[in-house]
């Protein structure tokens, strides 16, 4: 199987048993298939099923909500707090390049909501996150690192975030919704 008719954009073969077929998926809207017998049996050969799209797919979500995030005349109809508890939960949920462009979507939400839009105690996790990536950079300042991507764009989303909510006028609201009541006890101790 595969996406062009010479077989030689992302090919797919199989051979032998059901049990060595995996799921792949192929760009486009085209599937070539050739099916050659051996004849060393009499069944009747193979069969499988060709499934259009998928609804729900990390990427194509992130695509058509960046596009749909960059539009301003869109942006005033779409429910941006629906959105924003998405897809903090998405950036806590997953992983590498995928949380790294959820945190992307946050950072634009961030950018064009209004107050009440994003509910910042759903951040915690995230700034849970980055607080044990900092602590971690600070044990290990022996060796003079690059911050990774995903510590970037959290110190970014946190950053950006700050100033939003200082425009806003809901400074004080965004850093007790990040802290929790026994950070707050030992910071106003020391």
């Amino acid at each position: 199987m595969s996406s062009s008719s010479d077989f030689q954009q992302d090919r797919h073969s199989f051979s032998g048993s059901p049990q060595k077929w995996n799921d792949f998926e192929l760009p486009g809207d085209t599937l070539y298939y050739r099916f050659t017998s051996d004849m060393s049996n009499t069944e009747w050969g193979y069969k499988f099923t060709v499934t259009a799209g998928h609804l729900g797919r990390f990427q194509t979500g992130f695509e058509i909500l960046k596009q749909m995030l960059s539009e301003e005349r869109v942006i005033p109809h779409l429910p941006l707090a629906k959105i924003w508890e998405w897809q903090v939960g998405v950036a806590c949920r997953q992983t590498g390049h995928q949380r790294l462009k959820a945190i992307h979507l946050l950072l634009k939400i961030v950018q064009c909501s209004t107050q009440g839009d994003c509910d910042l105690t759903l951040l915690k996790p995230l700034w849970q996150l980055f607080n044990h990536m900092e602590n971690n950079l600070c044990h290990d300042m022996a060796k003079p690192g690059i911050l990774l991507p995903l510590h970037r764009a959290l110190a970014e989303l946190f950053f950006v975030t700050e100033n939003r909510v200082t425009e806003l006028g809901s400074l004080q609201e965004y850093l007790l919704a990040l802290n929790t009541e026994d950070h707050l006890h030992r910071c106003t101790a020391q």
